[in-house]
């Protein structure tokens, strides 16, 4: 009785931080040119995990992520004669301002929605009005639906402040092309893994995770294909450091991101390898002789 059957894709992706790998390797033809799996399965380092351990979401695991460009056009003048000019300062912050009504006013409270503004460049003097001002934004959802609400309502916000402030001309409103679309974590599949993993690693070692408002491009390939998938998070912070911040006064630990950030390489590799592994085995399971009868 063979261990398991069927065909194994392992997909080596560059580019997941800037949401381009996923999308380029699908308009490259990867599953034309590649067999087309029945799940699509992948893991993530967790920074508040330790290593060794393993977290999961069910449903929605992972954000829609849009990056917005938003200028602004006023009519420069010396700050001492606003009234001779169009500011663009105070036209962009009464947009920053309004544009937070979008997931406060307009989408549904159990919704989950973010519009935050991350950049905001204007002016390179103390006493000189600019001529435009230039809003970075980073948009984030689950649903479709609410991703195109909070998107349209920008447009509109920007448009309709412009025209409030009597700007010289529209606003330029750029939506970035390199989206991630949100992952979403079959629960049938999720809970298989849960599963196996707790059969392996203990119930103790497998936990539950808030889903997480971050983007990954790993979205696109369950979105492409139309099967069950999942993405869950493998601990990988040293065991010791984790200890010691539950402890009062301990120190936070560092995020994915942070220069601080230094995962336990060996325990989180073998966990890594040994789940992905043994979930691979079960779902690629030859059917028992009775069946096939």
């Amino acid at each position: 009785q063979p261990l398991w059957r069927g065909t194994l894709v392992l997909i080596a992706q560059p580019a997941e931080e800037v949401g381009k790998g996923a999308r380029a390797m699908l308009e490259d033809g990867l599953f034309k040119r590649f067999p087309r799996p029945d799940y699509a399965l992948a893991l993530h380092v967790e920074s508040s995990l330790p290593a060794g351990t393993l977290g999961y979401s069910s449903g929605w695991a992972m954000a829609n992520v849009d990056s917005v460009d938003v200028t602004f056009f006023g009519r420069g003048g010396h700050g001492a004669r606003p009234h001779q000019a169009v500011d663009p300062i105070v036209m962009g912050s009464s947009f920053v301002l309004a544009v937070q009504t979008l997931v406060s006013r307009r989408v549904a409270p159990q919704a989950p929605a973010v519009v935050t503004v991350g950049s905001f460049h204007a002016g390179t003097k103390h006493n000189v009005i600019p001529d435009e001002a230039h809003l970075q934004l980073t948009v984030r959802s689950y649903s479709d639906e609410v991703r195109r609400q909070l998107l349209d309502g920008i447009s509109q916000l920007a448009r309709d402040t412009s025209e409030t402030f009597q700007a010289p001309k529209p606003p330029e409103i750029g939506i970035r092309d390199e989206y991630t679309p949100a992952v979403y974590n079959d629960p049938a599949f999720t809970e298989t893994a849960v599963e196996v993993f707790q059969s392996v690693f203990g119930d103790e070692n497998v936990t539950e995770r808030d889903p997480s408002m971050g983007g990954e491009d790993f979205g696109r390939y369950g979105r492409e294909l139309g099967v069950p998938s999942l993405l869950y998070r493998m601990g990988a912070q040293d065991p010791r450091q984790y200890k010691a911040s539950l402890k009062p006064g301990g120190e936070p630990l560092p995020s994915l991101h942070s220069s601080r950030f230094a995962p336990a390489a060996e325990p989180t590799l073998d966990a890594a390898v040994r789940s992905l592994s043994i979930l691979a085995l079960e779902v690629l399971t030859p059917p028992s002789p009775e069946a096939v009868d």
